[in-house]
């Protein structure tokens, strides 16, 4: 090879090194836009590499004094792990896989001093969420901001790098598992359906409580019923319309427990209740049914009262609105 020959090769040997080196110069640059492209649209740390809260199928968390499990099952139905049978409300649930798959950081720290300062050496609640393939979402909470609407968290165990997000999500894991009960909803009662109200009162030295009993004679063209008690007409008394006023409205507070003890259901006011009440009415369809309550003792706070639905085991509430008309009834009678 000639001396001019070589001069050529080496040249052309240059312009191809030059040209690979600027190939590499612009993937890099591609790369670096679309990493930063997808940590915008992403969220932090990639957390919303599950972009559909559908696609989660169990959640899990600590709320620093709690900790509640729960799972989607084939047909998408979520259920508390601690009783598959408890008829969960999953609105809390869906409100946090919504926030972990569109959460956005009020801010992002870095360094030695921002993640000292965040409490994350001993976090003060977790969380994960998982899908049916395998992937995972797990959050760390640390210490509240100085105005505590905000927490410091780590997310899916970047130790490098800390966030402050708002404290919706954390709020949202405090909520006690009743709370998320699904409450049954009761008949919708109207005064031109009920034929009659049963009331017991409290019963005393083994004896049963004081009975009261309304019947009612409905007008053929549907007018408002006329009420009677022990033969008298008891239609206009103030009592008696307030307890029809809150008939027509019963509606359940929360659920107190819904598998309780027999010790729970005692000290509650179950082995001897305070009142029994028990409607007999007509359904749109005109069937025949029956409603029947057993109602305990007022609740710590004297909000309402311990409530139980028909043979249903399930403690509610009630609140002390709808009751004092019927409590009143109960323990006296209609007496002016």
């Amino acid at each position: 090879m000639t001396w001019k020959e070589r001069r050529i090769v080496t040249i052309l040997t240059t312009i191809l090194l030059v040209l690979m080196a600027a190939l590499l110069i612009v993937l890099g640059i591609r790369y670096r836009v679309s990493r930063a492209l997808q940590e915008e649209t992403t969220g932090p740390g990639e957390a919303a590499a599950v972009t559909d809260p559908a696609a989660y199928t169990t959640l899990q968390y600590d709320n620093g004094s709690t900790t509640l499990s729960f799972s989607k099952n084939e047909n998408g139905v979520w259920s508390w792990d601690g009783n598959q049978e408890f008829p969960l409300d999953d609105t809390v649930v869906s409100s946090i896989l919504e926030l972990l798959i569109n959460w956005k950081p009020q801010q992002t720290l870095t360094g030695a001093e921002a993640i000292e300062k965040s409490g994350l050496a001993q976090p003060t609640a977790s969380l994960t969420a998982g899908t049916a393939g395998g992937a995972s979402t797990t959050v760390l909470f640390g210490s509240a901001t100085t105005d505590g609407s905000s927490y410091y968290v780590r997310l899916n165990g970047d130790e490098t790098t800390v966030y402050i997000v708002a404290d919706s999500l954390y709020k949202l894991m405090q909520v006690p598992i009743y709370e998320m009960y699904d409450l049954p909803d009761l008949p919708e009662l109207r005064e031109n359906r009920i034929q009659s109200i049963n009331l017991q009162g409290t019963p005393a030295a083994d004896q049963p409580g004081p009975v009261t009993v309304l019947t009612a004679q409905q007008a053929e063209d549907g007018a408002a019923a006329t009420w009677r008690s022990s033969g008298a007409n008891v239609t206009d008394l103030p009592l008696v319309r307030s307890l029809m006023e809150d008939i027509t409205s019963l509606t359940f507070a929360k659920c107190v427990d819904f598998n309780p003890s027999d010790q729970a259901a005692s000290i509650c006011g179950f082995d001897a209740p305070d009142a029994t009440l028990e409607i007999q009415y007509a359904t749109e369809g005109g069937t025949q049914q029956t409603l029947s309550f057993s109602i305990g003792t007022r609740l710590p706070d004297h909000s309402g009262r311990y409530v139980r639905l028909g043979d249903d085991s399930t403690i509610f509430a009630l609140s002390t609105e709808l009751l004092d008309p019927l409590m009143r009834i109960a323990a006296e009678g209609l007496e002016d």
